[in-house]
């Protein structure tokens, strides 16, 4: 890092924004944006992420672009900028009237507006993406940016249109933010983005304070009723994650009947009636949101007491991003798995989803004959917009096809078969496929492991803790209380290979057994005793 920039960020941050002091992770991820360098930033939550860009802002001419998926998200986020000592921030969003439209582009060409707010859906929009090339934006920020990993959490097709966005305003510097982001969802940010050799900053994923609790069930009914019964009794307010829109309801109806000031929040609802959940949960007036996923990203509330998730989530990263809000204002948090292997089947079916074949086929065709816009694009494949956008992600991740400056997708393989292209982006989708049902096998893995919990999730993200955490329900019962032994010729982030397998990376090792991740085939769990009996591994 430049002393000198670092010194002028420091201050910066402290005039206009009243904070006294930066992390170290803060510094080197804002004197790097600063001195024109891509940076990838994985902070957990209440790491202060949004300083990151915020600062660097300051000293950058033009306007920064931040892309953000909610719009609850990007309001909280200008009301927190419009309460420092900064210049405007506004916002582009579908909610909003043509004057008020035409008030933000005037602030964006008049330079009045160092920030600028809107969904990946905005920048999809040829007419606005033109209007910012027209700016000179400086800065291009992704927050929440596990959401361009076709296997993060949370996927939305609109962020793999990013990187043709940020070539065609002139290449500025992009910064990728985010809290929780597994080392194959880094490498994916980084691949989806066009980063350009950048600074990984990645913090610690420990949060010492939250307690760690799996409870196993065999019988669904005498799940949920656990389940109501637990979190009725918790005390302080927090969340309850559930695996359907249905669930949301019953359980927030049943928790109601027990005097819990509880309410239902899921992607089916609508925006008036999630902004109004959003609304009490900031404002103390609610016991306990009940969740899907499209709950919790931005939640900025530092005193949630406790995150309970009623039946398995998807992936570790899931999970993990979502206890992530409780007990950000570092004091105890209670964090509950209620877990019934059967629901594992559940998430399988979730997690499975056809490649879009068709559409593969049809953007090949259409591109055939010359290069063509996304509105042409649109025009050429109809059907859901999703899914062309995946079938043009799976190409452009090949090298099949390239969108240039102006937005315009080209086919590279002209004169290739198309069956040929298809097929490569066929095998392309199977590998990612691959890799998310590995990634379920690893929540069974959390739940039924018989060491340290969070041992095993900081090994996940390719962090070791030397002890045992102590404040996880198997230290609780003394399942382990003593260092563990080195592992011999393995320790994590060894580089492997498996004869059929191909390279992989270690991410955690046990007394009996290590898990992979392997490159093409996702997660694997291996007995250590057999590893070392049929020499399955070669170390790179």
């Amino acid at each position: 890092m430049n002393d000198k920039t670092v010194a002028e960020l420091r201050r910066l941050a402290a005039d206009r924004f009243g904070w006294a002091e930066l992390s170290a992770e803060q510094a080197a991820a804002m004197s790097a944006a600063s001195e024109g360098r891509d940076v990838l930033a994985v902070l957990p939550t209440g790491a202060g992420k949004s300083a990151i860009y915020q600062v660097p802002a300051l000293v950058l001419p033009g306007p920064t672009v931040i892309v953000s998926p909610l719009l609850a998200l990007q309001r909280d986020q200008i009301e927190g900028l419009d309460a420092a000592a900064v210049p405007d921030a506004v916002a582009l969003d579908s909610r909003q009237s043509a004057g008020e439209r035409d008030r933000v582009w005037e602030a964006i060409r008049a330079g009045t507006a160092e920030y600028v707010f809107l969904s990946p859906e905005q920048l999809a929009k040829d007419e606005v993406v033109a209007g910012l090339a027209g700016a000179g934006v400086s800065l291009f920020v992704v927050d929440e940016a596990h959401c361009v990993s076709a296997w993060g959490h949370d996927f939305r097709p609109d962020y793999l249109r990013l990187a043709p966005v940020v070539e065609r305003l002139g290449r500025p510097p992009v910064i990728a933010l985010t809290a929780t982001a597994a080392a194959p969802v880094r490498d994916d940010i980084v691949a989806a983005l066009g980063l350009r050799d950048p600074v990984r900053v990645i913090a610690s994923f420990d949060r010492p304070n939250l307690h760690l609790v799996v409870a196993r069930f065999t019988g669904d009914a005498a799940k949920r009723a656990a389940v109501v019964d637990r979190v009725a009794a918790m005390p302080g307010s927090g969340l309850l994650y559930t695996a359907s829109r249905r669930e949301t309801e019953d359980y927030a109806e049943a928790l109601s009947g027990r005097g819990v000031r509880a309410f239902a929040y899921h992607a089916g609802m609508k925006a008036a009636d999630r902004d109004a959940v959003h609304e009490r949960f900031a404002a103390g007036e609610t016991d306990v949101v009940v969740a899907t996923s499209a709950f919790g990203m931005g939640i900025d509330q530092p005193d949630v007491r406790f995150v309970v998730h009623a039946s398995v989530p998807d992936s570790v990263d899931t999970y993990y991003q979502q206890i992530g809000r409780a007990g950000r204002d570092g004091e105890p948090a209670e964090v509950l798995l209620c877990y019934r292997p059967e629901d594992l089947a559940r998430q399988r079916f979730l997690t499975r989803s056809a490649p879009p074949e068709a559409e593969l086929r049809a953007v090949v065709e259409a591109l055939r004959p010359g290069p063509l816009g996304s509105r042409q694009l649109a025009e050429a494949v109809p059907g859901p917009a999703a899914r062309r956008t995946r079938a043009l992600g799976l190409l452009e991740r090949c090298g099949d096809v390239v969108t240039g400056p102006d937005g315009r997708c080209t086919l590279t393989a002209a004169r290739a078969d198309t069956g040929a292209v298809v097929g490569r982006a066929l095998e392309a989708a199977e590998r990612a496929a691959e890799l998310v049902r590995s990634r379920v096998e690893m929540v069974r893995a959390y739940a039924e492991t018989t060491g340290c919990r969070r041992r095993y999730l900081l090994g996940y993200f390719g962090e070791e803790l030397a002890k045992p955490c102590g404040n996880c329900d198997l230290c609780d019962a003394g399942a382990e209380v003593e260092d563990r032994p080195p592992a011999g010729e393995f320790h994590a982030e060894s580089v492997v290979r498996h004869a059929e397998w191909g390279r992989g990376v270690v991410m955690t090792v046990e007394e009996d057994k290590l898990t992979v991740l392997f490159d093409d085939v996702g997660y694997r769990t291996l007995s250590l005793p057999v590893v070392r009996e049929q020499a399955l591994l070669d170390r790179c």
